[in-house]
């Protein structure tokens, strides 16, 4: 599991691996790693999900500070590495449509819906639907907003 503190630390060495390269880097988190570091939701991910670019380099330098740990003052103030996160509204329409029960999906729903403060299975569901067409909203994602707003 990575906490939030080895998330930042590794931000931090990521950052500053690019400077010495004179690259600027971007990153784009989604999933845990939202819910761990923008929301403060949870501790801990297992991973950190995202799409990053220049992709060549971010990966180079990457995996030169895959262990190297340093700590930032401000993790999302990086002269060389910009990192950014999709809206809350997004991120519950994301984890709604996965719904997968073997992860932090349900408890994240839970925390998103009282975030945004909505109040109804239809509110969540039509935030869900301005990001993915109603028809590939899985049965399973109404289910759930059904029993978690029931009363």
């Amino acid at each position: 599991m990575l906490d939030i503190d080895t998330i930042e630390k590794l931000f931090c060495a990521l950052n500053e691996e690019l400077g010495s390269r004179g690259v600027t880097g971007e990153v784009g988190i989604c999933g845990g790693a939202v819910m761990c570091l923008v929301f403060k939701a949870r501790t801990a991910t297992r991973d950190v999900d995202g799409i990053f670019k220049p992709t060549r380099e971010i990966r180079e330098a990457a995996a030169r500070v895959g262990r190297a740990l340093g700590v930032p003052e401000n993790w999302l103030n990086y002269p060389h590495l910009r990192v950014w996160a999709p809206t809350a509204e997004y991120m519950l329409a994301m984890k709604c449509v996965s719904a997968r029960f073997d992860t932090h999906d349900q408890g994240d729903v839970v925390f998103l819906i009282q975030h945004l403060g909505l109040r109804r299975p239809d509110d969540v569901l039509e935030i869900v639907c301005r990001y993915y067409p109603e028809g590939t909203v899985p049965a399973k994602t109404r289910f759930l907003l059904e029993e978690l707003l029931a009363s």
